[in-house]
């Protein structure tokens, strides 16, 4: 190379250094090795669309909370952790002296880390409002101290109207008081007076209204057997294995990150995975797929109301007792990717309610679902007439189903009589040669 090339790679080098490449590098290489399990220098051309969304997570979180930033603002960083993911977050929460704001709906992370939680409430009409009630203590005692507040709210409510009542009585004495004695009239003036400021000032303010999701997933009869397979090994993530399912168990899928749920349920779904061996779905089994991400293009840019209608042919009046059930009849004339993710979410069970499918797979399904939500899930899944298949790592949710089927970090898949969390990410680094 010429000199003047070489002196440009020379200053190239020096501002790099300058600007904390060097020290960014070993960041991200620490990070990558950490979350990925390979460095930085087999991970920096690898599309993030081809990680997991637990791997993608992992990733960020490590990055942010190396990094030199003292604030952290986190939506929802549990979302996509594997239990073991979930248990580091805990860990990393504690230790680190930077403050951190995050929003959560993991009652078990929530238990273990926060010290104080922010509830952001819904108003009297519906809307958000200026209703923000922080809990000066942990989760331990929150329900409870939420339950006083609100009683709270019916007790000044109700002292108000004693008072109004009370008012309005002594104000219809001194009328008819006035009428016979003019001694009266300027006691009646002044307690009309005090009425009407009374008044002016209104009741106390009405308690936040508590949210309402009602979700009525129907489901449907099928063959005995919803599900078997023989040898089935998803290419480069499992080894083979061969299970049955039958109609109306629910069975929780378990695993880490990157060991292939999410590609199992895209194969049930009917989607092009690479695989080996056989699979076969039941008699009259129809498929409703709960995506982990809800990113869908072809939904992006349309309007609730619109997707409703060109997919179910509802109209208006149709649409709106619908959205309500899921308390979306607020966004009806949003765009879906507008929408907050446990709005998408509740939008998502929508359509699988209205799908007919007699096989529900969920993949995470209650990651961006609040307290509320999460518990109409539930009873909406008790209710189902059908079988359901879910990848979870919400580890209250996953108490609810009859049988688990673990991926393994070994490349197997078992089943287990409990819920099992200690499984972790495959290793998948290629072996070095010599090594045994």
């Amino acid at each position: 190379d010429s000199e003047p090339t070489q002196l440009r790679y020379a200053q190239a080098l020096v501002d790099w250094g300058d600007a904390g490449g060097y020290e960014a590098e070993t960041l991200w290489d620490t990070c990558c090795t950490i979350a990925l399990g390979i460095p930085y220098i087999q991970a920096q051309f690898r599309p993030a669309s081809t990680l997991s969304g637990g791997e993608q997570k992992r990733l960020v979180l490590e990055a942010l909370l190396r990094g030199p930033d003292q604030v952290l603002l986190l939506d929802e960083p549990d979302n996509f952790l594997d239990v073991p993911g979930k248990r580091w977050l805990e860990e990393a929460i504690n230790e680190t002296p930077k403050t951190l704001l995050f929003v959560t709906h993991d009652r078990e992370l929530l238990a273990r880390t926060a010290k104080k939680i922010v509830t952001v409430e819904v108003g009297s009409a519906g809307h958000i409002g200026g209703s923000v009630w922080i809990h000066g203590g942990g989760f331990a005692n929150y329900h409870e101290v939420r339950k006083a507040r609100f009683d709270r709210f019916e007790e000044l409510l109700r002292r108000w109207e004693e008072e109004h009542r009370r008012l309005k009585d002594l104000v219809n004495t001194l009328r008819q008081q006035a009428k016979i004695s003019t001694d009266m009239a300027a006691k009646y003036r002044a307690m009309c007076t005090r009425l009407e400021k009374f008044e002016q000032a209104g009741p106390p303010p009405a308690p936040p209204r508590e949210q309402q999701v009602k979700m009525r997933l129907k489901g449907g009869r099928t063959g005995v057997r919803a599900f078997e397979c023989v040898d089935l090994e998803l290419t480069g993530l499992m080894k083979p294995f061969s299970t049955e399912i039958f109609y109306g168990e629910r069975v929780a899928v378990l695993g880490g990150n990157g060991s292939g749920k999410s590609h199992f349920l895209r194969l049930l779904a009917g989607e092009d995975v690479a695989h080996t061996g056989t699979f076969k779905l039941g008699a009259r089994v129809v498929p409703g797929h709960f995506r982990q991400t809800h990113r869908q293009p072809e939904l992006e840019k349309k309007t609730l109301l619109e997707i409703l209608w060109e997919e179910f042919s509802f109209q208006r009046d149709n649409a709106s007792p619908t959205l309500a059930r899921y308390a979306l009849n607020n966004q009806a004339e949003q765009r879906f990717g507008n929408l907050s993710g446990g709005q998408q979410a509740r939008f998502q069970i929508l359509r699988l309610e209205l799908t007919g499918s007699t096989m529900l797979l969920l993949d995470e399904p209650t990651d961006n679902l609040d307290l509320m939500s999460a518990d109409a899930l539930e009873a909406g899944l008790q209710a189902y007439e059908g079988t359901v298949i879910a990848v979870t790592h919400d580890r209250w949710f996953a108490r609810g189903f009859d049988r688990y089927l673990v991926f393994g970090t070994d490349g197997r898949v078992y089943e287990a009589p409990e819920p099992v969390w200690d499984e972790r990410r495959p290793d998948r680094r290629p072996v070095k040669a010599g090594a045994k």
